[in-house]
C-alpha cells in the first residue's frame, strides 16, 4: 500500500536525520475510511465487498479503504484493506495498544467498528468492553481530532455451549447507545448503527452462529451505507429507499454445449430498475454471485450441478428480494452420453457407539449406478429444532465426533457426478463429559469441544472448571494435539507455545475461581490429513 509505504519511508528518513515535507492534502483527497474489528469485518468479511461496491454505484467514489490487511474471498470487487484481526478482542487490543500503530500506517479519516464479539465469548462484562471503546475512541481523536466514529451494535451470536453469549450481546448492545451519547463530541461525532435488529445468528450465519454468510453480510452492509454516506460529503445521497419489485418467471435452459441461459419477466422500481444480480449454488453450496447484466437474460457454462437465482437493483442501490431458485438440469444429447444424475440410494440408518468425549457413527453402504465416493454427516443440536449443518466427511461408512452434548445426526451419500442421496432419519446421540477426578482441595478440569471446522482449519472450546473445594488463584492447561495441529490464534487464555504439546495459562480476569466454577478459553488451528481432538490435563494453583 503507498500510504504504509510512505509511513516507512518518513520513519528511515527520520532516523538518518533527513527533513520530510508531508505533502499537501488537496480538497479532493479521497476520504479515508477504515473498516475495525475481528473475523466478521476481515475474514473474509464480505459486507465490505457489498458497502464498497454500494458506495461505487451510487456515486461515492472519492473514498478509499484503509487498512494494513489485504481483504480477499468475496465474489464482488472492491477496495479490501481493513483492520479485521480474527480472534482478536477490544479489551485486547485496548489493553496492548495495537490501535496506534494502525493509525499512524493509514490516516483514516473514518472509523467503521464492529468489535466485541470476542470478549463476549470470553465472558467479559459489557462495562469492561465498553471502556475499552472510550480508550480506543481516544487514541482515534489522537491519531485526527476530527475523526467521524461508527460503532455498531453487534450481531447476534449463538455459539454451541457458549450459554452467556446471547445475554451478553445483549447487554452490550443496550449499553453502547448511551456511551456513545456520553462520548460523542462535535469536532468528533460517534454514530451508532443497529446490527443486531432483524439479523437471524442460525439463517444468516454459516452455521456456527456467530460468522456471516452471504445473507448476514449484505444485512450488515445495508445497515452500514446509510449511516456512513451523510458523513462522506461531496455528493448528496441518494433520496430514494424504494426496492425495485422481484423479477418474475424466471426459467433456466441448458443446451448440449452445456450453455446455461437464464430468462426471466422484468422488474419495475418508483425510479427505475439499473440492473440485475444473477446468483448460482453449485452442487449444493451456498449462492454467490456470478455476474450482473442490464437486460432480462444471462448466459453462461454449465459446470456440475447449479441452481440460479436473481435480483433486481435500482441505481440508488436498492434491492428486491431473489426470485426462487431454478434448477438447471443438461438436456438428453444424442451425439455423447448423457451426464450421471441418478443420485446414490439412501445409507441405512446410522448407529452410535458412545464414549466419554466422542461419539463413533456407523451405517449401511449406499449403492449407486457408477460408484459412491463418499458420505456427508449432518449435525443438529438438542433433541428438536436447530438447523442442520456439515460437521464432517468420510469414505468409509464409519465417522467419529469429538465433543460433549446432545445433538441429532443425519447422514447422506455422493457419487463421482456431485449427486447426493436422500438423508438418513435423524439419530439423537448424548455424549457425556469424561469423568471428573474426585473432588479435593488440588482438582480441576479440562474438557475440549470443537465449535466448527473447515477446510484446513478448526475452532475449538476449552471449559475449565475448579473441582476442588477451596478456590483457584490460577490455572494451567495442556493441550496435547495428536495429529500435528497447531494453534494460530487463542484468546480467554495464554500460550508462548508454537507446536504441540501446548502449555496454557489463565488471563488475569479468569484465574479465580470458586469451587465447582468454570470459565473457557477459545483458540483457531490448523490441520491436514486427520483432526482428532487432543488430550488434556489441568493443574491449578494453589494445588492444596
Amino acid at each position: 500500500m503507498k500510504r504504509f509505504v510512505y509511513a516507512v519511508l518518513v520513519a528511515l528518513a527520520v532516523s538518518v536525520g533527513l527533513v520530510v515535507t508531508t505533502p499537501a492534502v488537496s480538497a479532493a483527497a479521497p476520504v479515508r475510511i477504515m473498516p475495525l474489528g475481528d473475523s466478521i469485518t476481515g475474514g473474509p468479511g464480505c459486507w465490505r465487498a457489498l458497502l464498497w461496491d454500494r458506495l461505487q454505484r451510487t456515486g461515492f467514489t472519492n473514498i478509499d479503504f484503509v487498512g494494513t490487511l489485504p481483504g480477499g474471498g468475496c465474489s464482488v470487487a472492491h477496495d479490501g484493506d481493513n483492520e479485521g484481526h480474527g480472534g482478536f478482542q477490544a479489551t485486547g487490543i485496548a489493553n496492548q495498544n495495537q490501535l496506534p500503530p494502525w493509525l499512524a500506517a493509514t490516516r483514516p479519516d473514518i472509523v467503521l467498528m464492529h468489535l466485541g464479539t470476542n470478549d463476549i465469548w470470553g465472558n467479559i462484562p459489557a462495562t469492561t468492553i465498553l471502556s475499552a471503546y472510550s480508550k480506543l475512541v481516544d487514541q482515534m481523536r489522537a491519531s485526527n481530532p476530527s475523526m467521524k466514529i461508527v460503532v455498531a451494535k453487534i450481531i447476534p451470536m449463538a455459539p454451541s455451549g457458549c450459554t452467556w453469549c446471547p445475554p451478553g450481546v445483549t447487554a452490550l448492545n443496550d449499553a453502547i447507545p448511551g456511551w456513545a451519547a456520553g462520548k460523542s463530541t462535535a469536532q468528533s461525532p460517534i454514530t451508532v448503527v443497529d446490527q443486531f435488529t432483524g439479523f437471524d445468528p442460525v439463517a444468516d450465519t454459516n452455521g456456527d452462529g456467530v460468522h456471516p454468510d452471504d445473507s448476514g453480510f449484505q444485512k450488515m452492509s445495508d445497515r452500514w451505507y446509510p449511516a456512513l454516506t451523510p458523513l462522506l460529503g461531496g455528493t448528496t445521497p441518494p433520496t430514494d429507499t424504494t426496492p425495485p419489485t422481484v423479477p418474475t418467471g424466471l426459467t433456466v435452459s441448458v443446451s448440449c454445449t452445456l450453455t446455461v441461459t437464464l430468462n426471466w419477466t422484468a422488474a419495475t422500481d418508483n425510479v427505475g430498475v439499473a440492473g440485475y444480480d444473477v446468483y448460482r449454488s453449485s452442487n449444493g453450496g451456498t449462492f454467490t454471485s456470478v455476474g450482473t447484466t442490464t437486460t432480462t437474460s444471462f448466459t453462461q457454462s454449465l459446470s456440475g450441478l447449479a441452481q440460479y437465482q436473481v435480483r433486481a437493483r435500482d441505481a440508488a442501490g436498492n434491492t428486491s428480494a431473489f426470485t426462487a431458485p431454478v434448477t438447471a438440469v443438461p438436456p438428453p444429447c444424442p451425439t455423447s452420453p448423457p451426464p450421471d444424475t441418478q443420485p446414490p440410494t439412501t445409507p441405512g440408518t446410522p448407529t452410535a457407539t458412545i464414549t466419554c468425549g466422542s461419539a463413533t457413527l456407523n451405517w449401511t453402504a449406499s449403492t449407486d449406478n457408477v460408484g459412491v465416493t463418499g458420505y456427508e454427516i449432518w449435525r443438529a443440536p438438542g433433541t428438536t429444532g436447530g438447523t442442520f449443518v456439515s460437521v464432517g466427511t468420510s469414505t468409509t461408512t464409519s465417522f467419529t465426533q469429538s465433543g460433549v452434548g446432545t445433538f441429532r445426526y443425519q447422514i447422506r451419500a455422493r457419487d463421482t457426478a456431485g449427486n447426493a442421496s436422500a438423508f438418513t432419519p435423524p439419530i439423537t446421540v448424548i455424549t457425556p463429559a469424561c469423568p471428573s477426578p474426585t473432588p479435593g482441595t488440588g482438582a480441576c478440569t479440562a474438557v475440549y469441544s470443537q465449535v466448527s471446522s473447515w477446510s484446513g482449519a478448526f475452532q475449538g472450546q476449552v471449559t475449565v472448571t475448579n473441582t476442588g473445594t477451596t478456590p483457584t488463584t490460577g490455572w494451567t492447561v495442556t493441550l496435547t494435539f495428536p495429529n500435528g495441529q497447531q494453534i494460530t490464534q487463542i484468546w480467554g487464555a495464554r500460550t508462548s507455545g508454537t507446536a504441540s504439546p501446548y502449555t496454557i495459562t489463565n488471563e488475569s480476569y479468569n484465574g479465580t475461581l470458586a469451587p465447582n466454577a468454570s470459565t473457557t478459553f477459545g483458540f483457531l488451528a490448523n490441520w491436514s490429513g486427520t483432526n482428532n481432538p487432543p488430550t488434556t490435563t489441568c493443574t491449578r494453583t494453589p494445588t492444596s
